[in-house]
């Protein structure tokens, strides 16, 4: 079990101009935890975070290209992020797909458990550390265009899902 982090300065997602100050207090549990429900719980805080902003979010979105993201996120202006869920370093160490994703969204985020070495992250890629009730941006991924096309395609498949997911709760 490994200390909790100290609180650090965070910034939120582009347009939000104020500080988060953090204390993630789950640090040791998520340890200590299997990988699959420490990616179920960091995958949590950060749809929680995205939704707390505005976004709508969609897990285990399957892409055109076949991959499946853990986290998709959506703007008020229809601006596309993905979030690749990594619990642990074996499973970052073992994941090169994530490149793949890269061409299906406007920014691309890393999110970690609180503890997590993320010194090894790609400075390349944003970076958010998450607990199962919140998330923090550690790092802003950088913007970039996605093909009009393709972002059209891909808005009318996020909005299928939605609804299809809707319609399997009732």
């Amino acid at each position: 079990m490994g200390d909790p982090p100290a609180k650090s300065k965070q910034y939120l997602l582009p347009g939000h101009s104020f500080f988060v100050y953090v204390m993630f207090f789950m640090s040791s549990l998520l340890c200590s935890l299997d990988v699959p429900e420490t990616t179920q719980l960091v995958t949590r805080g950060v749809c929680r975070m995205f939704q707390s902003l505005g976004f709508g979010t969609l897990t285990e979105f399957k892409l055109s290209n076949g991959r499946r993201v853990d986290v998709m996120a959506i703007d008020r202006n229809g601006d596309f992020v993905i979030v690749e869920v990594k619990s642990s370093v074996a499973d970052y160490r073992a994941d090169r797909k994530w490149h793949e994703y890269l061409a299906f969204c406007e920014r691309f985020y890393f999110a970690v458990p609180a503890g997590f070495p993320v010194e090894m992250m790609p400075d390349d890629c944003g970076l958010i550390v998450a607990d199962p009730y919140d998330a923090a941006v550690r790092r802003e991924s950088m913007a970039k265009k996605l093909n009009a096309n393709r972002k059209r395609r891909q808005l009318i498949r996020f909005a299928l899902a939605a609804s299809d997911r809707l319609r399997q709760l009732g």
